[in-house]
């Protein structure tokens, strides 16, 4: 059975092929094994924004910045998977977040 870091890499690679639902499926399987991979996460806002599916998209990256708080790019993350979704203050409320973390504000 592959960890989650084989089924990162593997869903990179369909990723890469264009192939977003299987790379989604090989994702989804990795947080089946670890529910707080945050790379996983993170992968699946993109492909899910990608895909137009900005729920899932907005879920997924909302999580990683649970798991990931500290991290502006978590936040910078979250406000690009926002904007994609038409949500703009959203997006705005996060990076704004991301902005505070660059500077050392928490």
């Amino acid at each position: 059975m592959a960890d989650v870091h084989e089924l990162y890499e593997q869903a990179h690679q369909l990723k890469e092929q264009g192939k977003l639902e299987e790379a989604a499926a090989k994702l989804q399987e990795a947080l089946k094994q670890d529910e707080n991979f945050a790379l996983a996460h993170a992968a699946l806002s993109v492909i899910y924004s990608r895909l137009g599916r900005h729920q899932e998209a907005i879920r997924h990256a909302q999580r990683v910045c649970e798991l990931e708080p500290n991290d502006p790019l978590s936040f910078t993350a979250m406000s690009v998977t926002y904007q994609r979704a038409g949500m703009i203050p959203e997006a705005e409320e996060a990076m704004a977040r991301a902005r505070m973390l660059q500077m050392g504000m928490s």
